[in-house]
């Protein structure tokens, strides 16, 4: 028995590290422009609901609206819908890097609404103390809401990227790949269900190292 599904993992075993390379380019890509956009992103809403003002207001209500949409949009449905963009910027929306296009999105507006929601617990006596002191707005921002908030915007992160391993199985259908495209198509269509359940497990081990090591690294910076 033992035998046998050895040499079925090895058989596919090219097939699997190819869906685990993919996976892990989509990964990176999202996560990459979660950090890069989708924390100003929400370090910005989060400082015009402190500050509101009528500049500001327009902004944040259209950056608002970007990010309720993208989060309660059906995913699948906003991979296809997002098709032409994809084809216009990339040139092609088929493949793993168009795959990491959507995701992208999703993870930007994903992670900035949980950095807002991060910021809003910072107590209001740190806001207060770095006005006291007349800092400036990049000071207020890395200086005292990230170096206070800090714990909770890795572990943020670490829902969100979480969230990407669970969005990314389903980049099959515009050619995306990845271990679950990988496990639907080498193990529940063609029956080899001890393959299928190999790669379930290999996604949940890598889950479960994520949020254990976003976990550690937050109770590493924790300072309070």
């Amino acid at each position: 028995m033992m035998t046998e599904y050895l040499e079925k993992i090895s058989y596919y075993l090219p097939e699997m590290s190819q869906a685990l390379s993919e996976s892990g380019i989509m990964l990176v890509i999202s996560i990459a422009a979660a950090i890069i956009v989708g924390l100003p992103l929400g370090t910005y809403v989060y400082l015009v609901k402190q500050q509101p003002t009528r500049s500001n207001r327009v902004m944040g209500i259209f950056l608002n609206g970007y990010i309720n949409i993208v989060r309660s949009f059906p995913f699948l449905l906003f991979v296809v819908a997002l098709i032409p963009v994809t084809r216009l910027v990339l040139g092609t929306a088929f493949g793993t890097y168009a795959a990491a296009f959507p995701l992208s999105f999703v993870a930007v507006a994903i992670y900035a609404r949980l950095v807002e929601q991060v910021l809003l617990e910072v107590p209001t006596d740190i806001l207060e103390l770095a006005q006291a002191l007349g800092s400036t707005r990049p000071q207020l921002i890395f200086r005292f809401l990230y170096v206070e908030a800090r714990s909770g915007l890795v572990l943020a992160l670490t829902s969100v990227i979480i969230s990407m391993v669970s969005y990314s199985t389903v980049m099959g259908v515009i050619g995306g790949g990845g271990i679950g495209d990988f496990a639907l198509r080498y193990g529940y269509q063609r029956y080899e269900y001890a393959v299928m359940y190999t790669a379930i497990v290999l996604m949940i081990l890598f889950v479960s190292l994520i949020q254990i090591s976003g976990s550690w690294v937050a109770k590493r910076i924790n300072k309070k």
